[in-house]
């Protein structure tokens, strides 16, 4: 399956595509949060990409059979599926020791992270004022984790961990996303991960309860649906103009966090925050120069 064409002058639709791919994700992580109170983490992340696996596997197969496995870049894909399984066990490990909102906060240095990885590896020209903005994010880093606070512990290297690695699977994503469609990349993703997850499972296995596993199946099914509309809010509006929807993310993860595990982020948390998107923005803003 090739990559889908370019739909111009449909931002509204990008965003909006990008809103709902945001909750879901916010969503992804509160589920796996609770989840990872009563099973192994392991397990947790195991049912996510079983879950993802089969749900595209019935929804795809029908139409595209053996055709979404076809890939020209299996070795990136490989990466990208591994960067993201990375991102989910050490993501929720942290889950386990931070609250929801401060360590999605801290996930979203990732795009100040690819403007490092950018200069290191890719020999990308990184101007002064883009440097000033990661810098700036690192603060803010330190802000919500600041020394002497609750949450300065070595817990707080899960979500550093998730987010070098989701940077990772970002750069992955752009270069396999100009030859392999986002129906292909997803149903890979899922299917390798599941694969992998799957060898340890007789040492991690713990049989759910049968309201877990409806809250098992909404995970995998919102890490899917989020997933596939993350990579069609592309096709509508450019990444400029998507990067400062994705901090919505940090908002419904606050939400969340509120509404079901009773925790709301300090003035110091709030002002990390707030200082990591607007270096983001800053970053994603000056990319359109």
């Amino acid at each position: 399956m090739s990559a889908p064409q370019l739909v111009p002058n449909q931002p509204v639709k990008g965003v909006l595509l990008l809103c709902v791919a945001v909750f879901l994700f916010a969503s992804v992580d509160g589920l796996a949060k609770y989840l990872s109170a009563f099973y192994p983490v392991a397990l947790v992340v195991w049912a996510r990409y079983c879950v993802h696996t089969l749900l595209m596997a019935v929804a795809f197969l029908p139409q595209y059979r053996l055709e979404v496995l076809r890939t020209r870049q299996p070795l990136l894909q490989l990466a990208r599926a591994l960067s993201l399984l990375a991102v989910s066990l050490l993501f929720t490990t942290g889950l386990l020791f931070m609250p929801l909102a401060e360590q999605t906060a801290v996930l979203f240095i990732a795009p100040i992270l690819i403007t490092v990885y950018s200069a290191l590896f890719l020999a990308e020209k990184i101007r002064a004022g883009q440097w000033l903005a990661v810098g700036a994010g690192f603060v803010g880093v330190l802000i919500i984790v600041r020394p002497g606070g609750a949450l300065f512990t070595p817990a707080a290297l899960f979500p550093l961990g998730a987010a070098a690695c989701f940077s990772c699977y970002q750069l992955l994503t752009r270069k396999i996303s100009e030859t392999d469609s986002p129906v292909t990349s997803n149903f890979l993703t899922g299917l390798i991960n599941s694969l992998v997850m799957s060898c340890g499972l007789v040492f991690f296995w713990q049989e759910p309860s049968v309201s877990h596993v409806v809250l098992m199946l909404a995970l995998g099914s919102c890490g899917m649906c989020g997933h596939l509309l993350l990579t069609h809010s592309f096709r509508y509006a450019t990444p400029a103009v998507l990067a400062p929807i994705s901090y919505a993310q940090i908002v419904f993860a606050g939400l969340l966090g509120a509404l079901f595990f009773a925790h709301t982020p300090d003035p110091w948390a709030l002002a990390g925050m707030l200082v990591i998107g607007l270096s983001g923005l800053a970053i994603a803003l000056s990319k359109r120069t």
